[in-house]
């Protein structure tokens, strides 16, 4: 049986108090909408339609990055979920199987959910995904009789006994596609929002002979996003859910609670992650490395048994050798430090590349940019730069070659040279004393003519 996904994005979120629209707000560094998409994905899906509304330019660009295949389609007036469906009946034109109704502020929802809604379409008409809650708020409520959903009632439209219900409506359904556009027609806004629900087909289901019924999830599968607190809420979620994954498969977090990970973060078994470290988009750690504490990394790779830190930071294009050691209060960015290479201390290697089994000394820095263009800095194998280099790129500094500590280079190094390029040191005895009196008296002189202006 195929699927297709309609992911309903259309809403300002209000309650969010931005001009971003709501499903683009990022968890772990992604649009919820992003998320979304990706749960549906995994059912491989027929064809993916995206509901836009508010800052629908946004929405269809954030679409069509996550999926260049997605179609997105425009709900010009928010007149209910009902209604936001229907605007998808022309992209599904033609095609028969089943219809996935998904969110794009309901970022967790995992694939086994809705494979799990999948099987149970092949004995039922409709399947709503549902949860149960000791404390159901203002949720719709599911009404069941056995196996079959008889009817979900918004909480607006609820009595008191329908209200005590528990199991609550996550918004999610699944249903054969030609019933659900049938269904759709024959919805109503006769309610107390004066809205078309997409709940309503359940009744309308039933009427026409038709069966529904609940697949239940776990709650936090359904938390929406409508506001600044929910998406603390949901990045808390998702964070602890990363990382329980990653100490489930061998990766070692001092403290846990202080390790923050990207969507898309990929960490090997046997690495070590000590506290306080982020993990921006694009971070792959291959097994056996170590990333200290206080470090941030984004955009970059970092090869087996590499070290990493305290308070490093790797920026995008950063590629990491295996064992090689990148150390305290030092930033990489788009550059390649080789195998067994070490930059420990106090700098900055920026476009730059670095040889096999070389030191980059304290306090060196590649000097990468003129004002208007960036350029390249190659340092070979066996090298090592003293102390206080500046690399004017672009530059080269040969295999096996040295610079001198405190020199600006801006010429090439050959292979097997020193470098020196700074000038001679000279002493002059006594002269730091005759110049410690000298501004001593200029600052006396200073504060006697500011006691004067303020007297006169």
């Amino acid at each position: 049986m195929e699927t297709s996904l309609v992911i309903l994005a259309a809403g300002k979120g209000t309650r969010m108090q931005s001009d971003l629209p709501k499903v683009l707000h990022q968890v772990a560094h992604a649009p919820l909408l992003a998320h979304a998409m990706r749960a549906g994905a995994a059912l491989q899906p027929a064809r993916t339609v995206v509901v836009a509304g508010h800052g629908s330019d946004a929405v269809a660009q954030a679409a069509d990055e996550e999926d260049p295949d997605a179609t997105v389609v425009l709900q010009q007036e928010q007149l209910g979920t009902g209604h936001a469906v229907l605007q998808a009946r022309a992209a599904l034109e033609g095609f028969e199987g089943t219809v996935i109704v998904l969110y794009g502020d309901t970022p967790f929802i995992r694939p086994e959910t809705l494979e799990a809604m999948i099987a149970a379409r092949a004995t039922h008409d409709v399947i709503v995904l549902g949860f149960d809650t000791p404390d159901p708020g203002r949720y719709g409520r599911l009404k069941m009789e056995c196996d079959q959903l008889t009817a979900i009632v918004e909480f607006k439209d609820a009595s008191a006994e329908e209200r005590a219900i528990t199991l609550c409506n996550s918004g999610v359904m699944a249903c054969d596609a030609a019933l659900l556009f049938q269904l759709l027609d024959q919805v109503s806004n006769d309610n107390a929002a004066g809205e078309y629900y997409l709940t309503d087909i359940v009744q309308l289901s039933r009427a026409a002979g038709k069966s529904a019924t609940v697949v239940v999830c776990p709650q936090e599968e359904t938390l929406g996003v409508d506001s600044r607190a929910g998406l603390a809420r949901a990045e808390a979620l998702f964070q602890a859910r990363a990382r329980a994954e990653l100490l489930e498969i061998g990766v070692t977090l001092t403290a846990p609670e202080t390790v923050f990970l990207a969507h898309d973060t990929v960490i090997g078994r046997d690495v070590s992650v000590e506290p306080n470290v982020v993990f921006g988009p694009g971070v792959t750690v291959e097994t056996g490395a170590t990333i200290r504490a206080f470090s941030h990394l984004e955009g970059c790779h970092v090869s087996r048994g590499a070290v990493v830190g305290p308070y490093a930071r790797l920026r995008p294009g950063a590629e990491l050798g295996e064992d090689s050691r990148v150390g305290n209060f030092v930033e990489i960015k788009n550059a390649t430090i080789d195998e067994g290479a070490k930059v420990n201390h106090l700098s900055y290697i920026g476009d730059a590349s670095v040889g096999k089994g070389t030191n980059i000394g304290a306090g060196t820095i590649t000097c990468n940019y003129d004002g208007f263009m960036k350029h390249h800095t190659e340092i070979g194998a066996g090298a090592f730069i003293g102390s206080d280099t500046m690399l004017v790129a672009p530059v080269r500094v040969g295999n096996n070659a040295m610079t001198a500590t405190g020199s600006v280079i801006t010429r090439d190094v050959e292979d097997g040279a020193l470098a020196l390029a700074r000038a001679r040191q000279e002493v002059k005895p006594g002269r730091a004393l005759k110049l410690f009196e000298f501004l001593k008296s200029r600052k006396e002189q200073k504060r006697r003519e500011k006691t004067q202006q303020e007297q006169a």
